[in-house]
């Protein structure tokens, strides 16, 4: 699986997570994932809760569009986002794109 790939309502994407790695942020991984930086502890599902708000926040959407579908207690998590598949594959591309 590429780091995302088009789905029939919106975009299935592949993320790294790194709890209590001091900012929230959404980066550039590998090929294969997105990179993600909680500062949330992994625990009684507070990372899970950050990595939701941060995906939505940069895909522009609703925290109710994001869905975690895997990998609820490991590091690598596949989520689902329900919108128009174009426009979010834009934003994930962008993670990846040089900003001179």
């Amino acid at each position: 699986m590429t780091a995302w790939r088009a789905t029939p309502d919106g975009i299935a994407i592949a993320v790294r997570v790194t709890p209590r790695g001091g900012r929230d942020a959404l980066l550039a991984g590998t090929e294969d994932h997105l990179a993600a930086r909680l500062s949330a502890a992994p625990v009684d599902g507070a990372a899970n809760a950050a990595l939701v708000a941060l995906v939505a926040k940069h895909f522009g959407v609703a925290k109710r569009d994001v869905t975690l579908v895997a990998g609820q207690t490991a590091r690598l998590k596949r989520l689902t986002i329900a919108g128009d598949p174009q426009a979010l594959a834009r934003a994930a591309a962008s993670l990846y794109a040089v900003v001179p």
